[in-house]
């Protein structure tokens, strides 16, 4: 039987005191022997063995540093290598609080920017028309790479305008049908009469104005992928329809009488609570479980605030009119809960970009979003008088709010956003670990970054990760 190649990954913390203790146990042993050989042969062995432990104790403390300085030194010229590249200039150096001399504290923050870093770059690269790199998003990706190797349904859960059909479309060009064909259908965009029809297709006859035979989506998405949007509007009728093609993988054109197999993978997508229609009685309880096999819930945009300035700036882009928003607009921008989200930021940039010239500032922002401002902040507490919420999450919600704003305020740079917050630069760090906010996100605003990295930049970033994730992995 083949030996399985086990792996442990020791903390570096404990290599080194192993280290030196086994480097003192064979300085002892050695002494130990010494004074066996000096009394064994009737001789004084005060001045040898003392001699000798001096010896071996400089030694093994001299050999300890020259251990620790060789595991340390690619550590550290990693570092200094940082200082030199724009971006992480600015996050990883910069925003270091001073009087900070702990070096294992300085390598944790560079690390976390370096793995920052190269998480963003990633999801750009395999989403590049998803756009948004915080916490929540990055959990979504993480779970369409998951599910698109496999053959599962997959139940698309989010409030409009959040993407649901850029998700399910991704999914498709990651599993092993993306060369074949991408089909989508918006089940509440099409009156209830026809939704069937263009479903399963229909034969020639079938009703007054069936002229001749018409395939359905169905069809079109053999050995491909269907993607069923807002089927929580789905009449029941329908339903079990769909029910049945899941369950057998056979369809039924509109007025005919023999059966035709598909092979699709179906992914489905809603912005209602299923489960509260299936109690209503208006949504099947089986379709239901059927749909529900691995479920994606997107995050609306008020829960991912982070992602609205480069998500802003990316529409702005596509304007192509040289424009770019004012600090305050972007806090305006941010402070705003957006009920359409992604899809309402996109019509508000495109339309604020038509009143501006240059700059686009509040005054050229919608009224629905400069009415809410300054007052956004006191209404995150004093607005909300129903008790949806204690306390200690209001104000964590405020504190988070107000984290965003300091850094939208000061471009990313953690230094200005304390100074702003009246707080010590380790505080904030401490709170952006705690709320999951990268704040280089925000350095996307000053243009630091290409667009759209290179080969070359790419190479640089994984050549560099590949130093750096070795001390990252002996700290678990």
């Amino acid at each position: 039987m083949p030996l399985k190649n086990i792996r442990f990954n020791i903390n570096l913390y404990l290599i080194i005191p192993l280290i030196f203790a086994g480097l003192s146990t064979l300085a002892l042993l050695v002494a130990y022997e010494l004074t066996r050989y000096y009394i064994g042969r009737g001789l004084a062995p005060e001045w040898p063995v003392a001699f000798w432990g001096i010896v071996l104790v400089m030694s093994t403390f001299i050999l300890g540093l020259f251990t620790v300085k060789y595991l340390i030194a690619p550590v550290k010229k990693f570092v200094d290598k940082t200082q030199t590249l724009g971006m992480l200039s600015r996050s990883a150096s910069e925003n270091i609080p001073q009087g900070t001399d702990n070096e294992l504290y300085q390598f944790s923050r560079v690390f976390d920017q370096v793995s920052e870093l190269l998480s963003k770059v990633e999801a750009r690269e395999l989403f590049p028309n998803i756009i948004g790199h915080s916490a929540a998003m990055r959990r979504v990706f993480n779970q369409i790479m998951k599910v698109s190797g496999t053959s599962s349904t997959v139940l698309i859960v989010g409030e409009t305008g959040t993407g649901k059909e850029l998700v399910a479309n991704s999914i498709h060009k990651h599993s092993l049908r993306h060369g074949k064909p991408f089909v989508a259908i918006n089940c509440a965009a099409i009156p209830e009469g026809l939704l069937e029809s263009e479903l399963f297709g229909h034969e020639k006859g079938a009703f007054t104005g069936a002229e001749s035979n018409k395939p359905g989506k169905f069809e079109m998405a053999h050995e491909g992928t269907l993607f069923l949007d807002e089927i929580g509007d789905m009449p029941l009728e329908t339903q079990a329809k769909v029910l049945r093609a899941l369950e057998e993988r056979k369809i039924e054109r509109v007025g005919a009488v023999t059966s035709k197999s598909v092979n699709v993978r179906f992914i489905a997508a809603t912005n209602k609570e299923l489960p509260l229609l299936v109690e209503k009685g208006s949504f099947r309880r089986d379709l239901y479980y059927r749909l529900n096999v691995f479920a994606i819930h997107l995050p609306p945009l008020r829960d991912r605030r982070e992602d609205i300035p480069i998500i802003a700036e990316y529409f702005l882009e596509e304007t192509r009119q040289n424009q770019r928003l004012s600090s305050t607009a972007i806090q305006m921008l941010i402070s705003y809960d957006w009920p359409g989200n992604v899809r309402e930021l996109k019509n508000t940039i495109k339309s604020s970009s038509l009143m501006a010239k240059d700059i686009i500032e509040p005054v050229h922002l919608p009224s629905s979003i400069t009415q809410t401002w300054p007052r956004a902040a006191q209404s995150d507490i004093l607005a909300d008088t129903g008790f949806n919420q204690n306390m200690d999450d209001r104000l964590r919600e405020l504190e988070k709010q107000m984290i965003l704003q300091a850094l939208a305020q000061s471009r990313g740079i953690q230094k200005q956003a304390a100074t702003i917050l009246g707080i010590k630069e380790r505080s904030l760090w401490h709170r952006l670990k705690k709320y999951e906010i990268n704040a280089s996100f925000f350095l996307i605003l000053t243009k630091t970054l290409p667009k759209q990295p290179t080969f070359f930049c790419i190479l640089h970033h994984n050549l560099m990760f590949c130093v750096a994730i070795i001390p990252k992995l002996l700290s678990y």
